[in-house]
């Protein structure tokens, strides 16, 4: 099975401008999060995608592989999209998945994306995610924490920013001590086709109420199967995360 990683990245950044091109103990974040993409034994071949020359000249500077991509783009899944669609016209190169990894999680473990790979090859999966059990009630709490619900299936029944379910009648205080929560883990797998499909697809109305991009995908009926796991690396939102990361990793 050949599995494309592609890492979308983007210099424009309200809350941190730049970041990709930040420095993390001597080397920037995208080359960070692209060399720990490499050390995963199931990615056949791994692609920057970017709309700024900046990150683009920096990944030549490494000998990484980069694509310049529109700025039009309003996702890291449509400059997915993108990469592929120009792969496979003007390449004529194929794979049979694609996995979207964040830009900004400079430590990201590969046995991360190993185990998304693990849901196209073990089973059915057209579009697969990542999920992490809940054990800290303020990241229950935290509405910028994304929660996901599934099915005894393992599909995603709903995500949200809110503590879902509900639990009536308890004390939130209590929750986790009486029923197991899951968070998102962001990155995602799809098979090409479905990849192609689910970026024609118009905003919905549950994708603008919680601002997230993956309900787009339910509300029009795709299956999203979810894969419980251990691992989870620390995303650079803004410059004070940089102190939290560099306390953790190094």
């Amino acid at each position: 099975m050949k599995i494309l990683g592609i890492i979308p990245s983007r210099y424009a950044s309200s809350r941190f401008p730049g970041k990709p091109l930040c420095e993390i103990n001597g080397k920037t974040m995208i080359r960070r999060v692209y060399e720990q993409t490499l050390k995963s034994k199931q990615v056949t071949d791994v692609i920057i995608a970017t709309d700024d020359e900046r990150i683009a000249t920096h990944v030549a500077s490494f000998n990484g592989r980069c694509m310049m991509t529109s700025a039009e783009n309003r996702s890291g899944t449509e400059r997915c999209q993108e990469v592929v669609s120009r792969l496979s016209s003007s390449r004529n190169e194929s794979y049979d998945v694609i996995i979207n990894i964040q830009g900004d999680e400079p430590f990201i473990d590969p046995g991360q994306i190993d185990e998304l790979a693990g849901c196209f090859s073990e089973g059915n999966a057209t579009i697969a995610t990542l999920g992490k059990k809940i054990t800290d009630l303020n990241e229950l709490k935290d509405h910028n924490v994304v929660k996901v619900i599934m099915d005894v299936n393992s599909k995603a029944i709903y995500f949200s920013r809110y503590g879902i379910p509900y639990l009536r009648g308890s004390e939130e205080k209590d929750w986790l001590s009486m029923h197991a929560y899951f968070k998102h883990i962001g990155i995602y797998g799809y098979t090409p086709s479905a990849l192609d499909a689910i970026t024609r697809l118009p905003e919905s109305a549950l994708e603008q109420a919680e601002s997230l991009e993956q309900l787009r995908w339910l509300e029009n009926g795709f299956s999203i199967t979810i894969k419980i796991t251990g691992y989870e690396s620390i995303s650079v939102d803004v410059p004070a995360d940089l102190l939290k990361i560099t306390n953790k990793y190094l």
